[in-house]
């Protein structure tokens, strides 16, 4: 945390195993404070959610999302694996 910030205290309710993970991390050094861990989890949740936002935004500003063709194309081209069909 940087010094001088801001902060609020708040309660949350998580699940007995988010909340033994955390415990663990804090054990094992990796994190100073459960508090510390889940600052850290949220504000990796704030990034994805502003780049979802910036891509939603480049997406309407280039004609929405790829199509299906477009999408397999561009596999082929970056050489992603394909997905398999699932069997009914």
């Amino acid at each position: 945390m940087t010094s001088g910030m801001t902060v609020s205290k708040i309660a949350i309710s998580l699940s007995d195993n988010l909340v033994a993970h955390a415990r663990r991390e804090v054990a094992s050094g990796r994190v100073a404070s459960v508090s510390a861990y889940v600052a850290d989890a949220l504000a990796e949740k704030v990034k994805l959610d502003d780049l979802a936002e910036l891509l939603n935004e480049m997406l309407a500003e280039t004609g929405g999302p790829m199509t299906a063709a477009e999408r397999r194309t561009a596999d082929d081209i970056l050489g992603a694996p394909r997905k398999r069909k699932k069997r009914a």
